[in-house]
């Protein structure tokens, strides 16, 4: 450890320029084309074999050669992909590109796995790399399932670079926990999350003569109501669930009832089950309550990411390997979140673990969250990060 803690330090102020360089240049889902420069340049700099163009143009894979021998080898992934934010963090290095920023820390996520790609290409050189490593630079985290189209471009099966992988694992930056900490469970650890689109359409007229409409206002108001009921009546609260509406669009002014009510809005469950208990009851209640208010509905389902499940040999062995690395008491325990990722389609194919970095500094009580507008990543966590990364490729 003593030999890579020196090879961190070494790359230390690099990688935490290279984070700034994107935070201040972020780009949208399939359009990181600047990114995949920065990231492939810093590649050829090492002396790495990539192979880029993948996921609709912007993926980036890299090979590390182990030493050989009987150890499997592995993946590690970072997605790059930014937020159509308006940034107000304030920080020397924010967004340049207007309404674009890195609020969700992708950027600390590629920066800590170029960082390992440089830990890991030394000690390569040293032939001290037991196993080979795929490093995954991901785009369109967010909403563009860019993790399901690296998938299918070949970046596990060792048809694009290095050998098949046998266990893949990712991180996220976490504002709630502290620096110095990690923290992950066996078992799903984040939600699948679906979305829907909803048209209540009724009968638009004069709002001084209601009696000759067919409100949906009235109806959509009614459905919003009730639709928490399917949550809390008909899933099982053990397994939980999420309905929100968080998109309600009606009406052009003050004296005119519409004739259509549009709502959009999220689903989110961890177990199956559950997830058709809360689509079937949604769907019952919004087409019932709307009945009953004069008007029809229509709705229409979009499939989002599947639950990220930690597989339990890939979880059980960075257990083992965080708590030797860190201590074990830096590794907690971590309840499911609600949250979606992308990650959940590698975990499809392969055992994987996802797991969470501590953002929080010992001497704060709260930071920005995820996907606010004043969130940046803490650089303090970029060595963590990269130190739990290249022990999960050096140990046996």
């Amino acid at each position: 450890m003593a030999d890579i803690t020196s090879h961190i330090d070494h790359w230390h102020n690099r990688v935490i320029d290279i984070r700034h360089d994107l935070h201040a240049h972020p780009e949208l889902g399939y359009e990181e084309v600047r990114t995949s420069g920065v990231i492939s340049s810093f590649l050829d700099e090492l002396g790495l074999t990539w192979k880029g163009g993948l996921a609709g143009g912007t993926g980036v894979l890299a090979h590390i050669p182990g030493s050989g021998g009987d150890h499997a080898p592995i993946a590690l992934r970072a997605d790059m992909d930014a937020l159509p934010i308006a940034e107000k963090s304030g920080v020397p290095w924010s967004s340049t590109n207007p309404g674009k920023m890195h609020a969700c820390g992708h950027d600390g996520h590629t920066a800590i796995l170029l960082g390992t790609a440089a830990v890991l290409k030394a000690l390569s050189d040293q032939g001290d790399l037991p196993r080979d490593v795929t490093l995954v630079f991901q785009p369109a985290e967010e909403g563009g399932a860019g993790g399901a189209a690296m998938v299918r471009d070949g970046c596990l099966d060792g048809s694009v670079l290095g050998p098949p992988v046998s266990h893949i694992y990712g991180l996220h930056g976490w504002t709630s926990l502290r620096l110095g900490q990690v923290a992950s469970r066996s078992g799903p650890i984040l939600a699948s999350a679906d979305g829907f689109e909803i048209t209540i359409t009724g009968r638009g007229g004069h709002a001084a003569m209601p009696h000759l409409c067919v409100d949906p206002i009235a109806a959509a108001a009614a459905v919003i109501q009730s639709a928490q009921h399917v949550v809390s009546r008909q899933v099982d609260p053990v397994q939980g669930g999420v309905v929100s509406i968080t998109r309600v669009e009606g009406g052009t002014t003050h004296n005119i009832i519409p004739e259509s009510v549009f709502l959009q809005g999220t689903t989110r469950f961890l177990h199956p089950e559950s997830g058709q208990r809360v689509h079937a009851g949604f769907e019952a209640i919004l087409k019932q309550v709307s009945a009953a208010h004069g008007c029809d509905a229509e709705i229409t389902w979009h499939d989002g990411y599947p639950v990220t499940v930690n597989h339990d040999e890939a979880y059980g062995r960075w257990k083992q390997v965080a708590s030797e690395t860190l201590g074990a008491n830096h590794v907690e325990d971590m309840a499911p979140v609600m949250g979606g990722e992308d990650f959940s389609f590698y975990g499809q194919k392969i055992p994987a673990c996802f797991f969470a970095l501590g953002l929080l500094a010992h001497d704060q009580e709260f930071m920005p969250s995820l996907h606010h507008p004043c969130f940046d990543f803490n650089d303090a966590a970029i060595p963590t990060g990269i130190e739990v990364f290249t022990a999960l490729a050096t140990a046996s």
